[in-house]
């Protein structure tokens, strides 16, 4: 299934950076079975399931499918992500849903792309679609096609990535159908059944282990460039037995920025971060989802109330992963890290020179934090942004741009005896007359912090024209900064933070960090006291 989304992608974002996932579901909407780019996901389908079983009831039939992207009504983590449901049936019943969950894009709105990082209301960031039937017994509901395509300024992407999409969800339908057809229909619901409390079971006797314990984190985000505020998430953690309870309800309050998430996506941090500290081959599926127990206030960035725009939620989803994952190493100390460099996504669009419409969404990933062992990754995709940065030969042919240079930074990653991982820089030289930049998300002002003696990592920035008389230095979340013909935009990533003191750094590591340039002569003086010739 997973395959399917890809070898059928229209666009890059799935085609190329992946972001998309499938799922197999039960006739409740538990997970059963996952490809999952994004953990997130997993919080997100089983909602969007419910969701047209309350909407539709008895009204589904075979060959039917549904599609949805409304944070509110059906789940989903933004707008600009869409949902494809395909109900599996057995002698008139359902037995399973396949589903998936890809980027689109373009769905209209205030800017090309339609994640609009200045929204202040859900309005602002594109058509919403609620749950609603896009095929019914097999055929296509052209008037929906026809909504489609005429909001969104990339309609052939669209529509070809949905269709894969389609072809995704026929195919587990299908499989599914035959694995009945060989053991019977009761036989697979059984399984999916103890598939389901097999993986509770294990869950719940790795957190019996733990010792009974209330352990807190927290961590922010910049909402506004022009002040010194931060959002802060706050996670109270309680062990009793095998029982674990996430409390959220100190985190700050709603903003009238792209910074809220919908409590779905909250609590796939918390499967997340689970799987961190027990097992990383614990399945992720509806039996993790019984185990975790949260509670969020109604009005706050977890659980805001309609219409708050989401759209910008990755940065604030990773800060929320990064507030669970330290506050359950109180649980599991051999499991600490150190803080991420948050990633987000940058979006180039505008018209060709031949006047046609592009839209170069690219996800832009950044550094792991050092965890105890080992040094944090470097260049990638950190927690729950696992999606793949576009290759540069693929950004050249498809977009009027060109990349002068893709890079890590040296020094960037937070000093440590288990170093932070690296960033990397992406510059890019505009190569039309009509374009626009979109950024959403990163460290600019504040770094990744190290812990138990570690520094923190570099920050990120981006900067318009570098080097000339019209240099212009941008935040770290804007929409619509015009770009023309020969401009060009640096952008980069802010680096890991450091795990442990960097004295204690081998004398080895430190050497081959330098022979590899991740580390300059002067940063091993100054930082790790190697006395390094010159």
């Amino acid at each position: 299934m997973q395959d399917g989304i890809f070898r059928t992608g229209y666009s890059t974002i799935v085609r190329e950076s992946q972001d998309a996932s499938c799922l197999i579901l039960d006739e409740h909407g538990e997970v059963v079975g996952e490809h999952v780019v994004y953990p997130l996901h997993i919080g997100v389908l089983p909602e969007v399931v419910r969701a047209i079983r309350r909407r539709f009831g008895e009204d589904i039939s075979p060959g039917d499918v549904f599609i949805a992207n409304h944070p509110y009504e059906a789940g989903l983590l933004h707008s600009m992500d869409m949902a494809v449901v395909v109900p599996v049936f057995h002698q008139g019943r359902i037995v399973a849903f396949c589903g998936s969950i890809a980027h689109k894009s373009d769905l209209g709105g205030v800017v090309p792309g339609t994640s609009n990082a200045n929204a202040r209301e859900l309005f602002q960031e594109g058509i919403q679609y609620p749950p609603i039937r896009f095929m019914r017994r097999g055929e296509i509901k052209r008037a929906v096609e026809a909504i489609l395509q005429a909001n969104s300024r990339t309609p052939e992407l669209v529509l070809g990535d949905l269709r894969g999409q389609i072809g995704c969800g026929r195919l587990g339908e299908r499989r599914i159908g035959e694995l009945i057809g060989k053991y019977g229909c009761e036989t697979i619901i059984e399984c999916f059944r103890r598939k389901h409390e097999v993986t509770e079971r294990r869950a719940r006797a790795a957190i019996a282990s733990w010792p009974d314990a209330v352990h807190e984190a927290e961590s922010f985000i910049e909402i506004d460039p022009d002040t010194e505020r931060r959002l802060r998430f706050h996670v109270r953690i309680e062990k009793r037995g095998e029982r674990l309870t996430f409390d959220f309800s100190q985190t700050d309050d709603q903003v009238p920025s792209p910074l809220n998430i919908r409590p779905p996506v909250a609590r796939a941090c918390c499967y997340y971060g689970l799987i961190a500290m027990i097992d990383t081959t614990l399945p992720n599926d509806g039996g993790l989802a019984r185990v975790v127990e949260t509670t969020f206030r109604r009005g706050s960035a977890l659980d805001p109330e309609f219409p708050a725009p989401v759209s910008a939620y990755m940065p604030t989803a990773n800060a929320v992963t990064q507030a669970v994952l330290q506050a359950l190493s109180g649980f599991v100390p051999s499991r600490r890290h150190a803080w991420c460099g948050l990633s987000g996504g940058t979006t180039i669009a505008g018209t060709r020179p031949d006047g046609t419409a592009f839209v170069q969404y690219e996800l832009s990933g950044a550094a792991y934090g050092g965890v105890v062992g080992f040094d944090g990754l470097s260049g990638v995709g950190v927690l729950q942004a696992n999606a793949r940065v576009a290759p540069v030969e693929v950004i050249e042919t498809e977009f009027p741009t060109r990349v002068l240079r893709f890079e890590l930074i040296p020094d960037c990653g937070g000093p440590g005896e288990f170093r932070g991982g690296l960033a990397h820089r992406r510059v890019y030289e505009i190569l039309t007359d009509d374009a626009q930049l979109t950024l959403r998300g990163g460290l600019h002002r504040w770094p990744a912090p190290g812990v138990d003696g570690g520094k923190p990592g570099r920050l990120g920035r981006c900067i318009l024209n570098p080097g000339t008389p019209h240099e212009r230095s941008l935040p770290n979340r804007f929409s619509g900064v015009r770009l023309k013909r020969g401009d060009v935009v640096w952008l980069e990533v802010a680096g890991g933070g450091g795990l442990g003191d960097p004295k204690r750094r081998p004398r080895r590591k430190v050497i081959d960090d330098v022979l590899d340039g991740y580390v300059s002569v002067e940063a091993a003086r100054a930082e790790y006291g190697i006395d390094y010739p010159d």
